[in-house]
C-alpha cells in the first residue's frame, strides 16, 4: 500500500512537470507568433495557422476533455466554456468589420492552463501534507522466521507473527510487546510530542517510531486493519463526506454553466437584431463566457476543506469529512463524558470505612466480588488488595446493571455497589462525608462498610472548558454515571455550566437528545467521550468526538472527529481550525462571485477587455487557490 502512494506521487509530479513544459513551450511559440505577425504582412487565414500552433500546444487537453464531455452528454464544464470562448475568439477575425483576436485567444487558453497547473500544485501540496501522514506506514517489516529475521513487505504479515522493531524504525502493524523496553514517538498519530514508555505486555500501534530499545512484538492486526492504515483511509476518504458549502458549489456549477452559455448566446444574437454590430456582440459574448467560468469556486472551496482536514490531521485531530468541519464551526453546546475524558480515569482507593470488620477484610471482600469486572473501579480495588486470588472461592458472579455486582464468596452472598444496590438487598447503609465514588459492601444483607475511590482531573480539562467558552460555545455540560457529590466537585472545579450524575448509558443518550432540543437554532451539539462505552451517544450527537482513540477501534468507528491523544483541550483547537477553514471557503466564494459579476457587467456594457476577462477567471482562481492553501497551516 505504501508503494502505491509513492507511485501516485511520482505520477502527480510527472503531470505537473509535463504541464510546466507545455506552458513554457506555448509561451515561447506565442511570442514567436506575435513577432511573425508584426514583421510579416500575412493574410488573416495565414495568421490563424501561425497562432494555431501555440494554441494547440497549450489547449489540446482542454479541447479533448470538452469534446469528451459533449460526446458523453455530460454537464458542460470549465473546459467546454474555455474551448468555446477561445475558438470563438480565433474565428471572430473573419467576420466583416471585426478585429482579429488571435493573441487574446491563445493567451486565454495559456493562462487557463496556468490556473490548472496551480490547482494541481495546490492539490499536490494538500496531498503531501496528508502524505506526511503516509510516512507513518513503513515499507518494510522484520519478520522472525525459524530463528532468523527476514525483511518482508508489511502487507504480507499475518496475525500472530513475531516481528522485530529496531531503534529508529516505524512500527509496521499493531501488536503486543513480548520482549524488550523502549520509548515510542507517537507524534505522527496523536500530535503528542512527549515519548511514551513501553515494556513487555504493552500494546503498540503502527505509525509510532521506536526510539531506543529493540522490541519483539506479536502482531494482532493485519497491515490493512492496523491503526496507521485506518487513519490514512479516514483522512483520504474524508472527501466523500461533503459539506453543504461543497455540495452547493457542485450543484451550482452544474446549473450555472448551461445558464451562462444560454446568456452568452442571447448576448451575441439579440443586440445585433436591434442594429448592434454583430462582431462586437460576439466578442462581448465570448468575454462573457471566459469570465463566467466557475473554476475559482469549483476548485477553491473543496481545496479549502481538504486543506483544513489535512491541517487538523497534523495536529492529531482526524475529521471524517468537510460536513463535520462545517458542523464544528457552528458549535453551541459541548457535552463531556466525565471518566477518562475530563478525568484521568485512573481510580485509586482513598479511604476505607468498615462497620463491623477490619479494613483489610472489607477490601478483601470487594476485590473478590469485582475480580472479573473490567470497570476501572474494579481495577482500583484489585490494586488496593492485590492478593485477591488467595484461598477464597468466588461463584455465581452476577452484574446488576446500574447497581453493582453480586457474588457468592465462600458460600456467603456478598453485594458490592452503589446506594441502589444496598436498597435492593435491604442493607442499612449510610452516607460518607468524603467526596469520591462510594462503593458499599453488604454480606447476607448486612452492611459491612464502604470504600471511597477517587479519580484525578486531567491537567488541561480546565483549559479546555475555558478555551471553548472563549471560542463562543454557550454551554458546557458533563454527563456521568458517577454520584452527584463526585460530579458536583468536578463540575465546580472546571466551571462547567451543567452536569447530570447517576446516568446509565441509555440515560446519556436520552439526556443528549434533550440537550439537542435545547440548543440554539442552526447550531450544533458535540459529545466528547473516550469512545469504548460511549459509541451510542457519539453516534446520536450532531458531532461525536472520540478522545484518546489511539488504538480504540470502537471510537474510530463511531465518532465523526477523532482526537488521537487524551487532551480535552484539542476540542477547542478543532473548533478553531473548522472556523478558520470555513472563513477561507467563504472568502473565496464571495471574492470569486464579486469579481466575476463586476467584469460580467463591464463585458456586457462593452467596457471590459479580454485581458480583464482572463483576470476575472484565471487570476481569481489563482488567488482563491493561494488563499485556500492557508487552511493547511
Amino acid at each position: 500500500m505504501a508503494h502505491g502512494h509513492t507511485h501516485e506521487e511520482h505520477h502527480h509530479e510527472g503531470g505537473i512537470k509535463e504541464s510546466l513544459i507545455r506552458i513554457i513551450t506555448a509561451s515561447v511559440l506565442l511570442i514567436a507568433a506575435v513577432f511573425i505577425e508584426h514583421k510579416c504582412n500575412l493574410a488573416t487565414w495565414q495568421l490563424l495557422l501561425v497562432y494555431m500552433v501555440p494554441y494547440l500546444v497549450a489547449g489540446f487537453d482542454s479541447l479533448k476533455e470538452a469534446a469528451e464531455s459533449i460526446a458523453h452528454c455530460e454537464a458542460m464544464d470549465e473546459n467546454f466554456l474555455m474551448s468555446i470562448a477561445t475558438l470563438g475568439a480565433l474565428g471572430i477575425g473573419f467576420l466583416p468589420g471585426a478585429e482579429a483576436q488571435f493573441t487574446e485567444a491563445v493567451f486565454v487558453m495559456l493562462f487557463f492552463q496556468v490556473g490548472e497547473l496551480f490547482e494541481h500544485m495546490a492539490e499536490g501540496r494538500s496531498r503531501r501534507s496528508i502524505a506526511h501522514l503516509m510516512d507513518i506506514r513503513p515499507d518494510t517489516a522484520n519478520l522472525e522466521k525459524e530463528g532468523e529475521v527476514v525483511v518482508v513487505n508489511p502487507d504480507t504479515l499475518k496475525v500472530g507473527d513475531i516481528i522485530v522493531i529496531k531503534p529508529g524504525e516505524k512500527v509496521p502493524v499493531d501488536g503486543v510487546i513480548i520482549e524488550g523496553t523502549s520509548s515510542l514517538d507517537t507524534v505522527a498519530l496523536s500530535g503528542e510530542s512527549v515519548p511514551r514508555g513501553v515494556a513487555a505486555g504493552d500494546e503498540i500501534f503502527s505509525g509510532c517510531v521506536n526510539l531506543s530499545g529493540v522490541l519483539r512484538v506479536r502482531t494482532n492486526k493485519e497491515f490493512g486493519q492496523s491503526t496507521a492504515s485506518r487513519i490514512l483511509d479516514l483522512v483520504e476518504n474524508a472527501a466523500d463526506n461533503k459539506s453543504r458549502s461543497e455540495g452547493f458549489i457542485t450543484r451550482f456549477a452544474k446549473v450555472y454553466t448551461p445558464i451562462v452559455v444560454a446568456a452568452a448566446v442571447l448576448l451575441a444574437v439579440i443586440p445585433p437584431l436591434f442594429g448592434g454590430n454583430f462582431a462586437t456582440w460576439i466578442y462581448r459574448a465570448l468575454m462573457f463566457l471566459v469570465v463566467s467560468c466557475p473554476c475559482a469556486l469549483v476548485i477553491s472551496v473543496p481545496l479549502s476543506f481538504f486543506g483544513g482536514i489535512g491541517g487538523a490531521s497534523r495536529k492529531g485531530i482526524l475529521v471524517k469529512g468537510s460536513n463535520y468541519l462545517e458542523a464544528l464551526s457552528k458549535l453551541d453546546t459541548v457535552v463531556f463524558d466525565k471518566t477518562g475524558t475530563l478525568t484521568e480515569g485512573v481510580f485509586e482507593v482513598t479511604a476505607v470505612h468498615p462497620e463491623i470488620i477490619e479494613d483489610r477484610e472489607l477490601l478483601h471482600l470487594a476485590a473478590h466480588v469485582e475480580r472479573f469486572s473490567t470497570h476501572p473501579i474494579a481495577a482500583s480495588l484489585r490494586v488496593a488488595y492485590p492478593d485477591e486470588a488467595d484461598d477464597c472461592t468466588v461463584e455465581d458472579i452476577e452484574e446488576i446493571s446500574g447497581k453493582g455486582v453480586r457474588a457468592t464468596v465462600n458460600g456467603r452472598t456478598v453485594c458490592v455497589g452503589n446506594d441502589a444496590m444496598m436498597e435492593m438487598v435491604g442493607a442499612r447503609w449510610h452516607r460518607c462525608s468524603k467526596t469520591g465514588t462510594i462503593v458499599h459492601v453488604a454480606m447476607e444483607g448486612e452492611y459491612m462498610g464502604h470504600i471511597v475511590i477517587s479519580d484525578r482531573i486531567k491537567a488541561d480539562s480546565a483549559e479546555a472548558v475555558r478555551n471553548l467558552k472563549s471560542a463562543g460555545v454557550t454551554r458546557t455540560v458533563m454527563l456521568t454515571g458517577d454520584q452527584k457529590a463526585v460530579a458536583n466537585a468536578v463540575a465546580t472545579e472546571l466551571r462547567l455550566d451543567e452536569f447530570y450524575a447517576g446516568l446509565l448509558p441509555a440515560d446519556k443518550v436520552a439526556k443528549v437528545e434533550e440537550l439537542i432540543d435545547r440548543r440554539r437554532n442552526g447550531r450544533t451539539l458535540a459529545f466528547v467521550g473516550d469512545g469504548i462505552n460511549d459509541a451510542p451517544v457519539l453516534a446520536r450527537a450532531d458531532i461525536g468526538i472520540a478522545m484518546g482513540a489511539l488504538g480504540s477501534d470502537a471510537a474510530i468507528e463511531a465518532a465523526d472527529v477523532v482526537l488521537m491523544d487524551d487532551k480535552p483541550s484539542k476540542v477547542a483547537l478543532a473548533v478553531k481550525i473548522a472556523r478558520r477553514t470555513l472563513l477561507i471557503a467563504r472568502e473565496n466564494t464571495w471574492f470569486a462571485i464579486g469579481i466575476k459579476l463586476l467584469v460580467l457587467i463591464l463585458a456586457a456594457a462593452g467596457i471590459a477587455t479580454m485581458w480583464m476577462a482572463v483576470f476575472a477567471d484565471v487570476g481569481v482562481t489563482v488567488l482563491a487557490i493561494l488563499n485556500a492553501m492557508r487552511a493547511l497551516r
